[in-house]
C-alpha cells in the first residue's frame, strides 16, 4: 500500500496541542504514554465513564459528577480531576468511582491530546453515528481523526474501546478506523439533508419521541462546532455563538447558505486552507472570546474563552 503524504504545514498544526487540548502543568504525566494510537485509545477509555453509562457498568455515577465533571472546558482541568481521585500513573486503569464522567468530546478530547503528543496529528470531528443501537436514527457524536502515514486520515472512536461496549452495541468494525457511512461528519450530512437524500429528523442527539433534539437546525449546529474544531477550537458541544446563537432552531434561506458553504470544508477531505480561511473571516461562523454556553446540567451561561490563536478577539 503507497503511503499518504500530509503537507507540513497541516501535519504541524495539528500535532500542536490547542488551549483545549494542552495538558499543561501535567505534560510530564504524559511521559509513560505508549505511542501506538489503538493503545492510546484504550488508555483514554479506561479512564473515563460517560455520563450515561453508569446502568450499563453498573456503577451510580454520583449526581454531582454528572453536573460537574461534563462542563469542564479544557484538558489540563479534566487530568486534575482524573489525578485527584487517583494519583496513580495515566497507563493505570481507574475504577469507576475514579474515573471522569464526560461525554463523547471529552473521550474524543483526550486521545486527541494523547495523539499530539506522540507526534500523530490529530483533531476532533464532530457528526452523527448510527451504531448506538439508533435503529436507522444518527445520534449526535464526537470521534477522534488522526492521521495514518499509510492510509491517510481515519476516524476513531475511543468510547468502542471497551469489551462491553463493543458487545452492547454489537460493534462490527474496527474502532481505530470508523467506516465514514457508520459515522457521518457534520458537514456531510448536512449536504445529504439539503440534498433531499436524507431526513433532518433522523439526526440529533435524541429520537423525535424522546426530545426535540433534532433536525435540521440540530445539524447546522454541529457543523458550525466541527468547523471551529478543524480549527482547533474544540468547545463544549452545547456551546453557542454566531448564527444560531441562544439555541435558535429557526432556519432561513441566509443561514442555510451560512452552513452550504461551511459544509463544503466540514467534510470528509478537508481542504485546510480553506477551513482555515472560513472560519477566520466569516463572523457568522468564527468561534469569538465569549460563548453562550446552553448547559444541560447548570444552565445557560456566559463563557470567556481562554486565549489561543484561532478564538478571534
Amino acid at each position: 500500500m503507497p503511503s499518504a503524504s500530509l503537507a507540513p504545514a497541516v501535519a504541524a498544526f495539528y500535532v500542536a496541542q490547542s488551549a483545549f487540548s494542552d495538558p499543561g502543568g501535567l505534560a510530564p504525566r504524559y511521559a509513560d504514554l505508549p505511542g501506538d494510537p489503538a493503545q492510546l485509545a484504550r488508555t483514554t477509555r479506561d479512564l473515563m465513564v460517560h455520563r450515561l453509562e453508569g446502568e450499563l457498568f453498573g456503577y451510580v455515577i454520583p449526581r454531582d459528577r454528572l453536573h460537574h465533571d461534563a462542563e469542564t472546558r479544557y484538558l489540563d482541568d479534566i487530568l486534575q480531576i482524573i489525578i485527584e481521585r487517583n494519583d496513580a500513573p495515566l497507563t493505570r486503569r481507574r475504577e469507576f468511582g475514579d474515573r471522569f464522567v464526560g461525554v463523547c468530546r471529552d473521550f474524543a478530547l483526550l486521545h486527541c491530546s494523547f495523539l499530539r503528543h506522540a507526534g500523530i496529528p490529530a483533531r476532533l470531528r464532530s457528526g452523527f453515528a448510527d451504531y448506538f443501537g439508533s435503529n436507522g436514527f444518527h445520534g449526535d457524536h464526537v470521534v477522534t481523526e488522526y492521521w495514518d502515514s499509510e492510509r491517510g486520515w481515519l476516524l476513531a472512536d475511543p468510547m468502542l474501546t471497551d469489551p462491553v461496549i463493543v458487545d452492547t452495541w454489537q460493534v462490527d468494525f474496527d474502532p481505530m478506523d470508523v467506516p465514514r457511512d457508520r459515522f457521518l461528519v457534520a458537514g456531510k450530512a448536512w449536504q445529504a439533508i439539503r440534498a433531499g437524500d436524507a431526513d433532518p429528523e433522523t439526526f440529533g442527539l435524541h429520537p423525535p419521541e424522546e426530545g426535540v433534539m433534532f433536525g435540521e437546525w440540530f445539524v447546522a449546529h454541529d457543523v458550525r462546532i466541527d468547523l471551529a474544531a478543524l480549527n482547533k477550537t474544540e468547545t463544549l458541544l452545547w456551546d453557542t455563538w454566531g448564527t444560531g446563537t441562544g439555541g435558535s432552531r429557526e432556519m432561513t434561506d441566509a443561514n442555510r447558505a451560512v452552513y452550504d458553504r461551511a459544509s463544503l470544508v466540514a467534510c470528509d477531505e478537508v481542504p485546510f486552507d480553506e477551513a482555515r480561511k472560513l472560519f477566520a473571516e466569516n463572523e457568522e461562523l468564527r468561534t469569538p472570546r465569549a460563548v453562550l454556553s446552553l448547559a444541560p446540567f447548570n444552565g445557560p451561561s456566559k463563557i470567556e474563552l481562554r486565549s489561543q490563536g484561532t478564538v478571534s478577539e
